[in-house]
C-alpha cells in the first residue's frame, strides 16, 4: 500500500496542464496503468480509484491544476468518434474492414491525437479495464463525476452541457450511419414489400430532430424529451425489423458476405444508439457512463479480432453452403434395400470409369512432364472422369461424406424432440452403410478392370508405361505404416474443400440470378432460342454445384501436390479408388509371385487405411462446419455416442447391410423407395 501511495504522489506531481498534447496523454495513460496495478482483482483497481480521489480532495492546489488540465483535455479531444464509431468499420465493406483490422494489429496508434476513439485503445487496452469499470460503486462514481465536472474554488465552472452536447453529436453521427445503411441499394432493394411501404428509415432523421430540439429547449429530463426518446426507440425497432426482413430474401436468393457484414453493422449501431439514449435520459448518468465505457472496452477488443470478423460475417454463408450440400447429400444416403442396390450399381459404374482414370494417370507420369504441367494434366484427367461419372449418375465413394455430413447434422436441429437422438443414430447407420457399399462397388470394379487393361496392354506389347521398377515403387509408396495416413487425411481435406467450393459457387450463381440471365437475357435468347435458353437456365441452376465440385476436386488433386512441392512440402494424393487401381496394375506387372511379398500385403493394408482416412477426414470437417452453421450448441455428444454404441450392439449388421433399421419414426419402405426414386429423377448423380 505504501508503494502504491508513493507512486500515486509521483504521478500527481508530474501533472502539467501546459505540456504538449502527447505528454498530457502519456500522463493519463500512466495514471490508468497505476489504477490497473497487477490487473488481477477489479476491486483492487476500484480501491486505487478511491485512493486517487482521497489524495485529490486533500490537495486544493492540485485540484486547480487538474481542472485546468481537464479543460485542456476536453477542448483538444473529440469524444464523438469514441461514442459513435468505436468498433465499427470506417467503410461498410467486409474486405475493407479486414484490411483495417490487419493494419491495426501491425501498426500501433500514437498518443499524439485529438481523436478520443484512437486514444481509447491506449487508455483501456485490456479486458480487465471492462471489469474494473463495471465494478465501480455508486459513491465512487459520484465522487469521480464531481472531480471531472465540478470546478474547484476560484476556477471557472465546467460547462454543464458538455456531456449533453457530446451525446447529441454522437447520436447525430450514429443515426446518420444507420439511415445511410438502411437506404443503401444492397439492403433497401432486398427488404420485404411491407417494410418498403412502412419507410422506417425515411422518418428516422425527422424523429431525431424532434428529440434534439426538445433536449435543447426543455432539457434532457423534460417530458417532451422523454416522449421523443421513446418515439425514437420505437422507430429504431421498426428499422431493425425492416432490416431483418432482408434475411428472407437472402435465404431464397443466395447469401452475400458483404451484405451480411452491412446487416451486422446496422444491428450493432442500433444497439449503440439505444445505449447512448440511456445515458441521455438516465437519472444516474455516472453509472450509465461507466457501463457504456465498460461496453466500449469489450467492443474495442472485439473490433481487433480477425477471427471474430470471419466468424460473424460468414456464419450465414456457411449455413447456406451446408444447406445446399445437405440437399445434395440426401441423394447419397441409402435407407432401403432398393437404395442399397442402386448405390452398389452406381459405385460399380464409378469404379469402371476410375479404372481408365488410373491408367491415364500412369500414362501421364510416364511422359515425364514438368511438375506444373504434369499436375495440370493429371487434374484435368481427374476432373473429366468425375464429370463423366456425374453425368452417368454414378458415384465415387469418398466424395460422399462431405455432402452427407450436412444432411446428417440437419437432423440435430431440434434436439429437444424425444426421438432426435435415435433419428440421428439412424442417419449414422444409413451413412456408414452407404459408404461401405459405395467403396465395395468402386473397388469391386476398379481392381479387375485395371487388371484387364494391364493384361491387354501387355498382350499388345505396350509395356512402356509401367515397368518392374515403377511397380515396386508403387507398392513401397503405399505402405500401410508410411506416410499413407497423412496423405490420405490431406486428400480427405481436399474432398471437403471441393464441397465448400461447390456450395459457394452455387450460392454465387443463385445470388446473381444467373439462371434467369441465361433464360431471359436477349443475348441468350438470340443465341439459343427462347425455349432452349429456359432449359439451359434450369439445367445450370440444378447442375452448377455438381460441375463445380467435380472440376474443382479434380484440379486440386492434380495441382496441389506440385504447388506444395514448390514450397518444399512433400504431398501426394491418396484417393482410395486410384490407390487400389495403381496397386492392381503394379501387381499384374510383378506377376503371381507378388502374393508372397510383404510389400504387397502392406500396400493392401494401405488401401484400407486410405479409404478410412478419406472418409473420416472429409466427413469430420463437413460435420463440424454443419454443426457451426446450424448453430447447434450444447449437444450431448456422450448421449449420441452411447446411442450409436447401443445400436451397434443391437443391430451390428445394419451398419454394412440393408437390414431394416428401427428408429423412433421410421418411414415405410415403400415411401422411402418412392422418395428415393423421385430424388434420383430430380437431382444429378
Amino acid at each position: 500500500m505504501a508503494t502504491s501511495q508513493l507512486e500515486l504522489i509521483q504521478h500527481l506531481r508530474a501533472l502539467d496542464p501546459e505540456a504538449p498534447i502527447a505528454d498530457r496523454h502519456l500522463w493519463l495513460i500512466e495514471l490508468l496503468n497505476w489504477v490497473r496495478g497487477e490487473s488481477h482483482d477489479p476491486e483492487a483497481a476500484v480501491a486505487r480509484v478511491r485512493m486517487l480521489l482521497d489524495a485529490a480532495e486533500l490537495r486544493p492546489e492540485w485540484l486547480q491544476l487538474w481542472h485546468h488540465w481537464w479543460a485542456q483535455f476536453l477542448s483538444t479531444t473529440d469524444a464523438t468518434p469514441l461514442l459513435a464509431d468505436l468498433g465499427f468499420a470506417p467503410h461498410a465493406a467486409f474486405f475493407s474492414e479486414l484490411t483495417n483490422r490487419l493494419r491495426r494489429k501491425m501498426l500501433p496508434v500514437t498518443p499524439e491525437t485529438t481523436d478520443l476513439g484512437e486514444l481509447f485503445d491506449l487508455l483501456f487496452p485490456s479486458e480487465f479495464d471492462a471489469k474494473w469499470l463495471r465494478a465501480l460503486d455508486t459513491d465512487t462514481l459520484r465522487r469521480l463525476r464531481a472531480l471531472l465536472f465540478h470546478a474547484a474554488p476560484g476556477d471557472q465552472p465546467a460547462k454543464p452541457d458538455y456531456a449533453q452536447r457530446v451525446l447529441l453529436d454522437a447520436l447525430t453521427y450514429a443515426l446518420g450511419q444507420i439511415n445511410a445503411a438502411g437506404l443503401s441499394p444492397d439492403i433497401r432493394t432486398r427488404m420485404s414489400p411491407e417494410a418498403m411501404r412502412a419507410r422506417p428509415f425515411h422518418d428516422l432523421p425527422t424523429i431525431f430532430e424532434t428529440l434534439r430540439h426538445a433536449v435543447l429547449e426543455h432539457g434532457r429530463d423534460s417530458a417532451p424529451s422523454l416522449v421523443a426518446i421513446s418515439q425514437l426507440r420505437e422507430q429504431l425497432d421498426a428499422c431493425r425489423a425492416a432490416a431483418y426482413s432482408v434475411y428472407a430474401h437472402l435465404e431464397e436468393h443466395g447469401i452475400s458476405v458483404h451484405i451480411e457484414f452491412q446487416m451486422r453493422q446496422l444491428r450493432q449501431r442500433i444497439i449503440r444508439v439505444k445505449a447512448l439514449l440511456l445515458c441521455l435520459e438516465t437519472d444516474a448518468p455516472a453509472q450509465a457512463t461507466a457501463q457504456l465505457l465498460s461496453h466500449l472496452v469489450r467492443v474495442n477488443r472485439d473490433s481487433r479480432s480477425l477471427r471474430s470478423l470471419m466468424r460473424t460475417s460468414t456464419e450465414l454463408l456457411a449455413a447456406k453452403v451446408t444447406e445446399r450440400n445437405a440437399e445434395t447429400g440426401e441423394h447419397y444416403i441409402t435407407r432401403t434395400p432398393s437404395d442399397y442396390g442402386r448405390m452398389l450399381r452406381a459405385a460399380a459404374g464409378g469404379g469402371t470409369v476410375m479404372a481408365f482414370t488410373t491408367w491415364a494417370k500412369l500414362l501421364i507420369v510416364s511422359l515425364g512432364m514438368s511438375a506444373f504441367w504434369g499436375g495440370l494434366t493429371a487434374g484435368l484427367n481427374y476432373a473429366l472422369s468425375f464429370v463423366v461419372i456425374m453425368l452417368l449418375h454414378w458415384t465415387v465413394a469418398t466424395k460422399q461424406p462431405a455432402m452427407t455430413a450436412p444432411a446428417m447434422a440437419a437432423k440435430l436441429k431440434n434436439m429437444d424432440a424425444p426421438d432426435a437422438i435415435e433419428n440421428f443414430v439412424s442417419e449414422v447407420v444409413y451413412l456408414l452403410r452407404s459408404q461401405f457399399v459405395a467403396i465395395v462397388g468402386n473397388l469391386g470394379l476398379v481392381i479387375p478392370v485395371v487388371m484387364l487393361i494391364t493384361l491387354g496392354l501387355n498382350y499388345l506389347g505396350w509395356d512402356g508405361v509401367l515397368d518392374l521398377k515403377h511397380s515396386r515403387q508403387i507398392l513401397a509408396e503405399h505402405h500401410m505404416l508410411g506416410l499413407t495416413v497423412v496423405f490420405a487425411a490431406g486428400t480427405g481435406l481436399l474432398l471437403f474443400a471441393s464441397s465448400l467450393i461447390a456450395g459457394w459457387v452455387e450460392n454465387w450463381f443463385v445470388f446473381h440470378r444467373l439462371d434467369s440471365v441465361i433464360a431471359y437475357h436477349p443475348r441468350s435468347t438470340r443465341l439459343l432460342g427462347k425455349e432452349r435458353a429456359v432449359r439451359w437456365g434450369r439445367y445450370w441452376a440444378t447442375h452448377i454445384s455438381g460441375y463445380t465440385a467435380n472440376i474443382s476436386l479434380g484440379l486440386m488433386l492434380g495441382l496441389i501436390p506440385p504447388i506444395l512441392r514448390f514450397f518444399g512440402i512433400g504431398f501426394e494424393v491418396r484417393h482410395v479408388t486410384l490407390v487400389s487401381g495403381q496397386i492392381a496394375a503394379a501387381s499384374v506387372e510383378l506377376g503371381m509371385q507378388v502374393l508372397h511379398q510383404p510389400a504387397f500385403w502392406w500396400a493392401v493394408g494401405g488401401i484400407a487405411v486410405t479409404g478410412l482416412m478419406n472418409v473420416a477426414c472429409s466427413f469430420y470437417f463437413a460435420f463440424r462446419l454443419a454443426l457451426t452453421a446450424h448453430n447447434i450448441t450444447g449437444v450431448n455428444r456422450r448421449r449420441m455416442y452411447m446411442a450409436v454404441g447401443r445400436r451397434m450392439l443391437r443391430q451390428p449388421l445394419s451398419f454394412v447391410l440393408p437390414v431394416r433399421v428401427k428408429s423412433a419414426q421410421a418411414p415405410s419402405e415403400d415411401a422411402l423407395s418412392n422418395e428415393a426414386t423421385l430424388e434420383s429423377a430430380q437431382k444429378p448423380g
